[in-house]
């Protein structure tokens, strides 16, 4: 019983590990932005909302707690623009262009909840099927720009600030080959800057101009590389 309890454990612990590995960052194959390799689309999911958000204050008490205590903080933050991020996919699909490639925007929100799975998993291969999306928009390639995060985190442990607040955007760019579903650049963003002075109610002038300049380091991330 012991053996076989040891053996399930075994094989859960290796499951659990190839459901959770990590796709590590790709360089930009830039061979397959020429012209000659087809058309690329640039499509974007759909933009956060800017706000606030609290890691480490997992209980609903904690949670509030430090919803109260950050509230004028976050009132401000939803009052930040998106600035440039909007524009990201035509950035991008200009990068390409000038460099000889034959780049088009698409004008539809990805939504990569929809697509189904691709199986079976492998290294620098996505984990959903892009493939069906080569007919849809007439393209050979994807380059998808996802960003999940923009605002102000500030960290928690349970009710007590473990930090001060820091402007973040997080997401991802990569390119798909539609033909194999494999990845031709990933390049993962988790970027955030600190404020000298962040207490500065009710504008946070320091901690705005960090948001501002993490905005645009995620605009040089995303876009730079495709150039």
């Amino acid at each position: 019983m012991r053996k076989t309890s040891a053996v399930l454990a075994t094989m859960l612990a290796l499951l659990t590990g190839c459901a959770t590995k990590v796709q590590a960052p790709l360089p930009l194959a830039v061979a397959a932005l020429q012209a000659s390799e087809g058309r690329v689309g640039v499509v974007m999911t759909a933009l956060p909302k800017v706000d606030t958000e609290f890691p480490g204050a997992a209980c609903l008490l904690c949670l509030a707690v430090a919803s109260a205590s950050n509230s004028s903080l976050t009132a401000h933050t939803r009052t930040l623009p998106l600035e440039d991020l909007p524009q990201l996919k035509k950035l991008a699909a200009e990068a390409i262009n000038k460099r000889g490639g034959q780049a088009v925007v698409i004008d539809d929100e990805l939504k990569l909840d929809d697509l189904p799975s691709f199986s079976p998993p492998a290294d620098n291969m996505a984990l959903k099927d892009h493939r069906g999306l080569a007919q849809k928009y007439k393209v050979d390639r994807l380059v998808v720009i996802n960003l999940n995060a923009v605002g102000i985190w500030r960290n928690y442990a349970s009710y007590v600030p473990s930090g001060e607040p820091r402007a973040v955007v997080k997401g991802l760019g990569y390119l798909v080959n539609l033909r194999t579903n494999g990845y031709e650049w990933y390049a993962p963003v988790d970027l955030s800057r600190g404020a000298t002075q962040w207490d500065q109610p009710p504008n946070f002038p320091d901690l705005s101009n960090a948001y501002f300049q993490v905005l645009e380091m995620s605009k040089d991330q995303l876009i730079k590389p495709l150039r």
